[in-house]
């Protein structure tokens, strides 16, 4: 009884300790990784020693093994095919060349720098080869970098470490028998690969059979169905062919995850707690089995291997893998600079150590050691400054320009132009031909279809837009189109024009849908004073001694439905104007304004509706009236 106790409070400290590195990770905003190795180091032997994993015996392997299957399933899970088609060549390239790249450069530094002979060295550059999904999908949701560039990251994350897994223990195998040629090394590799897809896409494939057709289970039990599924191929895959189940649940994910299985969503929220839970027990785990000393002993010689890993190896692989690939210099210097390691160099390298010492091979505490100095010092350097570096080179989301307007109607054609004359790329999408004529006749890019056909919204190239604006006659329509485009691109920044209801307010707070202008916009009535030419397109920038009188002066103005504002450019960026946005100083405003002269007297005087729109200060805004009002009331008797 008192020794399964002690296994239970083990299990229980570790639990803990891990939530709570990952509660203290969120509140700071830091990789989670971060506190779980410091948690795990501290409570370990070499800290206060609390825990002791090595009274896990094999069951610590058992639970690395189903704990690293939900993280690659998951990984796979939220893998997007239709992003990773268009960074496809690159992310072949950074799985095939982009590994020998890393093995190679990586043994070498371990060898002429670290001081392994040359096996030992092949084994902790395989071992290094992968660029875990724990710590690169957790990073790239805090900093928000680029799609294009996050896509390429978090697909290289979870493809490359089966692959890296699987490396490692074919160049485990040659190190142990050294009769094993390279002919047989490499057909034991591709064996495991194949094996592990063809069982991962049919297993995927009946997972999400189950979930689309056996309505009388529970959603709970759904869930259950495909944890229960996952770790049944990992263990089937791993029965024919060892080390090929890692492979195995990531094929499933993949194939599941483009299934379009009901309740996706919760599904996926269920596997994203079962993975942060099995990351924490992970790495707090396997930290506390790390020996300091192990660490030290390997002098500058482990440090200058790792560094020339990151700022060596890790940017000519980059630059090779990335050639021809369009990226612009930006995002392969952020590629360059973000490839920290993750659970799964920890988890091999800890079975390998005990692997290496049960089979009387020297080296196999330092090839832990040497790892897990690379996960401190990649995931600390590159981890803690992704966020700065990805502002300073100007790639994160916020960054993206852009925009795919819904509506092709006077007031959203004004607005497309003023983002095409800002040098930004538009789309329109209307299904009215007329009006898509309309807008051709403006050089502007048109579909003629459905904004609620992802398709379409793929086609218009609104993963890689900064702004999605619905704007038809409809409010509630476009209020669906804007969550429609949350879910499933989540650019930066979703408008929409919808009226003012408390429903649709507690939404938009879930699903990032803004507003767009003011509240309760009359869209029919403007879209006729464009039509019309009874409007004048007019900007004006806030300053600070003025700031007060002149938000006050047209705010009333927007209140007597005499004016709208558009666009606010504020750090060089402009964007359409959200209805709940706080105005800053320095902030130039681009607005409408409405002109209630006459028809008759427009025309007479030389304004119809085919007159273009000129962006200039006018003085009914520009001169603030409320200021004289306010000067004489304080002047008057009292």
């Amino acid at each position: 009884m008192e020794a399964s106790f002690e296994i239970t409070l083990q299990m229980v400290i570790t639990v803990f300790a891990g939530i709570s590195a990952q509660v203290l990770a969120a509140y700071l905003r830091v990789p989670s990784i971060v506190f779980l190795l410091m948690f795990g180091i501290l409570l370990g032997s070499d800290g206060i020693g609390l825990l002791h994993p090595h009274m896990l015996g094999t069951g610590l392997e058992v639970i690395v093994a189903l704990a690293t299957a939900i993280i690659l399933f998951e990984g796979g899970l939220n893998l997007d095919l239709r992003e990773l088609g268009k960074v496809s060549t690159s992310l072949q390239l950074l799985v095939t060349l982009g590994t020998m790249i890393t093995l190679l450069g990586g043994s070498m530094a371990a060898h002429w720098l670290g001081e392994f002979p040359w096996p030992i060295a092949f084994l902790y550059a395989s071992l290094v080869v992968v660029t875990g999904p724990t710590v690169v999908s957790p990073l790239l949701k805090q900093i928000n970098v680029d799609r294009q560039v996050a896509t390429l990251l978090e697909g290289e994350g979870v493809l490359i470490d089966p692959v890296g897994a699987i490396l490692a223990v074919v160049v485990l195998n040659t190190l142990l028998n050294d009769h094993t040629d390279f002919i047989t090394a490499m057909s034991s590799l591709i064996l495991r690969l194949g094996i592990g897809s063809v069982i991962g896409a049919a297993g995927g494939w009946l997972m999400s059979l189950v979930s689309k057709r056996a309505n009388f289970l529970s959603f709970e039990v759904k869930n259950l169905v495909v944890l229960a599924g996952l770790w049944g191929l990992f263990a089937l895959s791993q029965m024919i062919r060892s080390d090929s189940g890692l492979m195995a649940v990531v094929v499933a994910g993949v194939v599941f995850g483009a299934s379009s299985v009901p309740e996706e969503r919760l599904l996926r929220r269920f596997k994203g707690q079962l993975t942060i839970l099995s990351v924490s027990v992970l790495f707090i785990l396997l930290a506390a089995d790390l020996s300091i000393a192990s660490v030290f002993a390997l002098g500058w010689g482990g440090v200058f291997t790792v560094l020339v890993l990151m700022f060596v190896v890790r940017p000519i692989n980059i630059l090779l893998c990335t050639w021809n690939s369009g990226l612009n210099w930006r995002q392969k210097l952020f590629l360059s600079w973000v490839s920290p390691r993750g659970i799964v160099s920890a988890s091999v390298a800890s079975l390998f150590a005990i692997l290496l010492t049960q089979r009387g091979v020297n080296g196999g505490e330092a090839i832990k050691a040497l790892v897990f100095l690379t996960i401190i010092m990649t995931v600390v350097c590159q981890g803690l400054t992704a966020g700065w570096v990805a502002k300073f080179l100007q790639i994160t989301s916020k960054d993206a320009t852009g925009a795919v307007i819904v509506g092709c109607n006077p007031l959203s054609l004004l607005i497309a132009r003023l983002f095409q004359e800002r040098g930004e790329a538009v789309v329109m999408i209307d299904t009215d031909p007329k009006r898509c004529e309309q807008a051709e006749a403006q050089n502007l890019r048109v579909i003629a279809s459905s904004a609620l056909d992802t398709g379409v919204l793929e086609e218009a190239g609104l993963a890689s837009m900064g702004t999605f604006l619905a704007m038809t006659s409809n409010g509630e329509v476009n209020f669906v189109l804007a969550q429609r485009a949350t879910e499933e691109f989540n650019p930066p920044r979703v408008l929409a024009v919808f009226p003012r209801d408390p429903q649709a307010t507690t939404s938009t707070n879930e699903s990032q849908v803004n507003q767009a202008f003011i509240p309760d916009l009359p869209i029919k009535t403007w879209n006729e004073y464009v039509n019309d030419g009874r409007v004048k397109l007019g900007t004006t920038t806030l300053n600070e001694s003025d700031f007060d009188l002149q938000q006050e002066h047209m705010q009333a103005l927007i209140r007597d439905g005499e004016l709208i504002p558009l666009l606010v450019e504020r750090e060089e960026h402009l964007q359409v104007m959200p209805a709940t946005e706080e105005w800053k100083v320095g902030d130039r405003i681009i607005y409408l304004l409405h002109d209630p002269r006459p028809h008759l007297l427009k025309r007479l005087s030389g304004g119809n509706q085919s007159t273009r729109l000129a962006l200039e200060k006018l003085p009914e805004v520009e001169e603030i009236p409320l200021a004289k009002s306010q000067l004489s009331t304080s002047d008057a008797p009292t």
